[in-house]
């Protein structure tokens, strides 16, 4: 995958009608595998939409759709190990999933609950990160972590399109190749950074080529494209595992929902545009693959849509019956020691009637 100089390879394995374009990975041709990621991505979707019914009626905290990204989240996650460390930005809920978090622990996140945070499961997985490309030096450091430890793991971040332009970006991505650290940087360009067009933010001919500033291989892959996702992310882990260094891929997709529930894409957005990015959509185009080698069918479908459905609705029911987080909540996990100033503010808080621990 890794091309000359100068130049960046793209990658597609099945077109929008869900057609091979050519030779498929040996897990693409596995029922069980396409089966299990494919289960990831309809849940994600039902939970998508459910969580926006829940902010709309007052019940969840400003929330980020994920519409159109299930592909590339659940690529990503598929294309993992256990062991290796991820670092989202605030809508990979594909990723989360397929790594064991709850659609409960996502729920308490949105409704403002550090509860959270607090895995269950894949516990050494970084929470969502809202500031913008904060969570990559953090990545850096893990993966500078895990070299220095000689430990066969690697270090994943997620990056927005809009968050290329950040300053810790670069120096992320830079320090990652000056010390060859196993890290994976994966730039979901769905077109825009809230009303922003890529083409306002960037004159690089496409955002992998920012890897060559950094000395690091920078790959494009079709976002809508599961197989392709993590047969290109497997490719890069297995690279960095083997001590050949980070490298950056350009995931494009589209954001066929609002930036987030406080947004109003159509004021900036052509219609034209959303449609014809939603004929593209990653959804559609597995099930017919999936359909096409007899590993799908209209009766499967209606069985998985019913057994996520109830498993949305079941974490729903336990979000709303969650007490609410206490004030303490806002302290407890900053530091392991809370240091002076902030427990007299905690002190202070606690002075608030229902407020205190939960």
């Amino acid at each position: 995958m890794i091309g000359a100089p100068g130049t960046i390879p793209y990658l597609q394995l099945l077109d929008e009608r869900g057609q091979p374009t050519g030779p498929l990975p040996p897990f693409a041709t596995d029922p069980a595998q396409l089966q299990a990621m494919y289960r990831v991505m309809v849940l994600a979707r039902l939970f998508d939409a459910k969580a926006v019914n829940l902010q709309r009626t007052g019940r969840l905290g400003t929330y980020p759709s994920c519409l159109g990204h299930e592909a590339t989240h659940v690529g990503v996650g598929a294309a993992l190990r256990a062991e290796d460390a991820i670092f989202p930005v605030y809508r990979e809920i594909g990723t989360k999933f397929w790594r064991g978090v709850s659609p409960l622990e996502i729920l308490l996140f949105w409704g403002g609950d550090e509860r959270g945070s607090d895995y269950a499961q894949s516990r050494h997985d970084f929470p969502f990160c809202v500031p913008i490309g904060s969570q990559l030096p953090h990545a850096a450091g893990a993966a500078l972590a895990f070299q220095l430890r000689r430990e066969p793991r690697c270090a994943l971040a997620y990056i927005g399109d809009g968050g290329t332009s950040q300053g810790a970006f670069y120096e992320a991505i830079n320090f990652a190749g000056a010390r060859a650290l196993p890290m994976v940087t994966v730039v979901v360009n769905n077109g825009w950074a809230i009303s922003v067009p890529v083409s306002a933010q960037t004159r690089a001919e496409t955002l992998a080529h920012k890897a060559l500033a950094a000395g690091i291989p920078g790959v494009q892959v079709d976002g809508n494209d599961l197989l392709a996702v993590r047969h290109v992310v497997e490719g890069a882990l297995a690279r960095a595992r083997a001590g050949a260094g980070p490298t950056l891929i350009e995931a494009l997709t589209y954001r066929l929902s609002d930036h987030t529930t406080a947004d109003d894409a159509s004021r900036y957005r052509p219609a034209a545009e959303v449609d014809a990015a939603r004929a593209k959509e990653p959804m559609v185009r597995t099930r017919k693959y999936m359909e096409s080698i007899g590993a799908w069918d209209e009766a499967r479908e209606q069985a998985l849509r019913s057994e996520c459905s109830l498993q949305v609705e079941e974490a729903v029911a336990a979000y709303l019956r969650s007490a609410p987080p206490g004030t303490d909540a806002m302290f407890d996990y900053v530091y392991a020691e809370l240091p002076p100033a902030l427990g007299g503010q905690r002190a202070q808080a606690r002075r608030y009637p229902g407020t205190g621990k939960h």
